[in-house]
């Protein structure tokens, strides 16, 4: 092996640490060396504004893009749903870790009592509030941003009847409370689950390195999920659910989407099976579909009030 090190750029928060803590083992164990490089990223700074707010795709990673580009750093480990769809020119996805549970969880304060009248629920999510207002109208939601560990933070020190966090980055650090319930009606976000590593597409040495992590199912499915998010969005932040499901008995693929407008008021989707053979258009199509039935119409409204 040789004696080159893969310097691994990560944001500093302890889920993104985590994250390339799991990605370091891996390539250990491969025989590699590696050392991490951890950032502050433009997301986890500004917590006075709600993400959309902030007018930026990629938030989240565009500063570790930049580290990439300027040689600080040679992969870069992502929460795959913070991503956007388009990568800057020169860097490439490498390799999609195999996913953990895409479910989204309501942490609450040990009583549900509000589920049956009114209550306050706290997610910096768009997708996520969409949701909890279609079945909860006479709810109401606010705004929460920080890494994990503050945004749970904020809710012990809120008077909030509860928040919405996603299962999987709960589960990696171990601050899964006991107060929570599934939300398995709730449509996760594209990609929710899953970890990207990406790379710059001249660096032959770390793609090698890293396609030996790719889980091809994974990599399938978020592909799906993230090309009906790409179809719908044109770089709009909406309340986009996609989530895509390998059937490996009947060999399908069943995929469920979901555009929302702000309120939660209007809700248009798409469930299909397909043949797994159809998978390279299946997010597509499904896009296409959604537009079709008033999605057009729905996301140009959705870009309006965003811009006011």
């Amino acid at each position: 092996m040789a004696d080159k090190i893969i310097r691994i750029g990560t944001r500093d928060s302890e889920l993104a640490l985590w994250q390339a803590h799991t990605v370091e083992k891996k390539l250990n164990d491969l025989g590699y060396k590696t050392e991490i490089v951890a950032v502050k990223a433009q997301g986890d700074i500004i917590l006075d504004k709600p993400l959309y707010e902030l007018g930026i795709t990629g938030i989240f990673t565009k500063t570790l893009d930049i580290a990439m580009i300027n040689g600080q750093v040679d992969i870069a480990v992502h929460s795959m749903k913070d991503v956007p769809t388009a990568l800057p020119t020169g860097i490439v996805q490498a390799a999609v870790l195999e996913r953990a549970t895409t479910l989204d969880i309501l942490v609450h304060k040990g009583n549900l009592d509000f589920l049956n009248e009114s209550g306050t629920i706290a997610t910096g999510s768009l997708r996520r509030q969409a949701q909890w207002l279609n079945k909860y109208p006479t709810h109401k939601v606010v705004d929460l941003r920080g890494n994990v560990n503050t945004r749970m933070q904020k809710l012990h020190d809120n008077d909030w009847s509860g928040a919405v966090f996603a299962a999987a980055g709960l589960e990696r650090i171990n601050l899964k409370p006991e107060n929570y319930i599934n939300l398995d009606w709730m449509i996760p976000a594209p990609a929710q689950g899953a970890m990207v590593v990406v790379a710059m597409q001249e660096d032959a040495f770390s793609l090698d390195a890293l396609s030996q992590l790719n889980d091809i199912e994974t990599e399938i499915v978020t592909y799906i999920e993230r090309q009906f998010l790409k179809t719908l969005e044109g770089g709009c932040t909406a309340p986009i659910g996609a989530l895509a499901r390998y059937n490996e008995e009947q060999d399908t693929i069943h995929f469920q989407g979901v555009l929302f407008s702000l309120d939660g008021k209007e809700k248009i989707e798409v469930d299909k099976v397909v043949p797994i053979e159809e998978w390279k258009k299946l997010g597509f199509f499904s896009a296409q579909e959604v537009l079709n039935n008033g999605g057009t119409k729905l996301m140009t409204e959705i870009k309006n009030k965003l811009k006011k």
